[in-house]
């Protein structure tokens, strides 16, 4: 609602990224046998870019001539689509080659983005052949809107833009330790959850966030649907002082530096043990799991949940199983807190545990976005 759409042309020219080792490796068959014939019938023509090594998408999309096509579709997990998204933010143009319609197409272990997609227009909760074909039933209908994207910044000096989500503990270390399970699909996350819950560890660090809201005000801040986004701030786009040329990269322009304390107006956690910390931007953290069932994909928002240390085995897994429904909050478990937040700031006690973004894996150290 209040969403506004643009039309692909027709006929359309399409760039298809394709990774044939995501998932269960049946991307190439899949894209061949299933979306092949729905996209000619929509008078969609392709070319076909088949992955050979990781970043080989990113470099592709950071150096091709776009013009030639009117839409790029990534046929993979959520990881091609973030090599991209960052491939096509490296370009002098990035402000024109971002206005390219994205599609994406689901054909990782996870496919988070495709699920919300899925869950946004409406459709039944589908997976697997029906989840790709309700996504390629999307692409032929050629409507393209806005989409959120997350700037965050490390202290190593990396930056880096997330459509997906951010996360550190528990959840990402389901993520990446169940790389070695790719070829169950969707399966590897519930060994990798089982796993990791055997071992559960706590992580120290202190979480730092802007509320979306003043905590004490209940009614959201008014919002400009066409407004650009930037941190999830409506708002113009103010480039830094001494950035002002051409192709510059938009300010992150809620947060200070990181060696700065965060402002005063930011709410800071009391307590610094979790067991996960993981900042959403979608619906979905996978096919079977409906993480923030408020989520939009343009809403200027940041869903913030935390997990505090003490939590037992059995609750952790109660609440990953009712978040296969989006139940989880209904539970009032007491170890476990959302927020709805403009901006954030992670700061681990010591390097050890896995971060992610848009489940890709990422050294542990300050961040925030």
């Amino acid at each position: 609602p209040g969403d506004s759409y643009g039309v692909l042309p027709r006929p359309c020219r399409a760039l298809v990224l394709l990774n044939p080792q995501s998932g269960a490796g049946r991307a190439c068959e899949d894209f061949q046998t299933v979306v092949q014939p729905m996209l000619a019938e929509a008078e969609i023509t392709t070319t076909i870019f088949i992955t050979e090594r990781p970043h080989h998408a990113h470099e592709k999309v950071r150096d091709e001539d776009l013009s030639q096509w009117d839409t790029l579709v990534v046929m993979s997990g959520d990881g091609l689509l973030y090599e991209v998204v960052n491939g096509l933010m490296e370009r002098p143009d990035w402000e024109e080659a971002m206005k390219k319609p994205l599609c994406i197409l689901p054909g990782g272990s996870g496919n988070a983005l495709a699920a919300s997609i899925n869950y946004y227009a409406g459709n039944d909760h589908v997976a697997k052949k029906k989840l790709l074909l309700n996504c390629a039933f999307i692409l032929c209908k050629r409507l393209y809107t806005q989409m959120d994207l997350v700037s965050l910044s490390t202290a190593s000096g990396k930056r880096l833009f997330s459509f997906l989500g951010f996360g550190w503990g528990f959840i990402s270390d389901v993520d990446i330790d169940s790389e070695k399970y790719r070829r169950l699909g969707n399966a590897r996350f519930t060994l990798g959850t089982l796993q990791c819950l055997a071992k559960l560890r706590v992580y120290q660090g202190r979480l730092s966030y802007l509320p979306l809201v003043s905590e004490q005000d209940t009614s959201p801040a008014p919002r400009d649907p066409q407004a650009p986004v930037t941190n999830g701030q409506a708002g113009h786009i103010v480039p830094p002082v001494g950035t002002e040329a051409a192709g510059s990269l938009p300010s992150d322009s809620l947060l200070v530096p990181l060696s700065q304390p965060v402002p005063a107006h930011w709410t800071v956690v009391p307590e610094e043990e979790f067991v996960t910390v993981y900042a959403i931007y979608q619906s979905h953290l996978g096919t079977n799991l409906l993480m923030a069932p408020a989520a939009q994909l343009h809403d200027g928002c940041i869903h913030l949940f935390y997990l505090k240390a003490g939590i037992s085995r059995v609750a952790l897994l109660k609440i990953f199983l009712a978040m296969a429904r989006g139940t989880h909050l209904d539970l009032n478990c007491p170890h476990l807190r959302y927020i709805r937040v403009r901006a954030f700031r992670l700061e681990p006690r010591g390097s050890a545990g896995i971060m992610t973004v848009d489940g890709e894996a990422l050294a542990c150290e300050p961040i925030q976005g």
